[in-house]
């Protein structure tokens, strides 16, 4: 009997473990690189979907992005639909070619970045605040170009390493 329950909870424990990482985009896509992503301003929505209850939370951005040397600092201003407004601050620093590390006031520890040509893979770990409860959660990032020259963001969530919840942000480049 224990061994049965076991491979009850292995097998959709083992099914979540394949979709932490957002799948890769379809079809072709041209190149892209942190710099092309988030250098310049940029404007977008996205929507943030909890995969248990479905609920969304819904937002718009205005990305700021400065390269100097082998650093790029990114200022997201994020306004979401119930009237929040949040400041967040990338600062990447390049790694090596195809390579970036980077942190913001919410991540622990270095967030890792590495550009495949077709799209850029982050990787990284944030504590939120909401209702005064730290949740840590964890963030595996696909961005690339859309078919329209948009910059897609998808995002899958974990927490404890289980997949909880999907993001999509899609900006423009002004």
């Amino acid at each position: 009997m224990i061994l049965t329950r076991r491979a009850a909870l292995a097998g959709p424990i083992a099914l979540a473990a394949c979709s932490r990482l957002p799948a890769s985009p379809e079809g072709a896509s041209p190149p892209i690189t942190l710099e092309q992503a988030f250098a310049g301003r940029a404007v977008g929505a996205g929507v943030f979907r909890v995969d248990l209850t479905g609920s969304e939370r819904r937002f718009r951005a205005r990305l700021d992005g400065r390269l100097k040397g082998d650093r790029l600092t990114v200022v997201e201003d994020f306004i979401y639909d119930d009237g929040e407004e949040n400041r967040l601050t990338w600062v990447f620093d390049r790694a090596g070619p195809g390579r970036w590390t980077g942190r913001r006031e919410d991540t622990v520890g270095m967030a890792e970045v590495v550009e495949t040509g077709t799209e850029i893979r982050l990787s990284y770990l944030a504590d939120f605040n909401a209702s005064g409860e730290i949740t840590r959660l964890g963030f595996e990032d696909v961005i690339y170009f859309g078919p329209d020259g948009r910059i897609i963001n998808d995002a899958v969530v974990t927490r404890w390493g289980l997949p909880v919840a999907r993001v999509r942000f899609e900006m423009v480049k002004l």
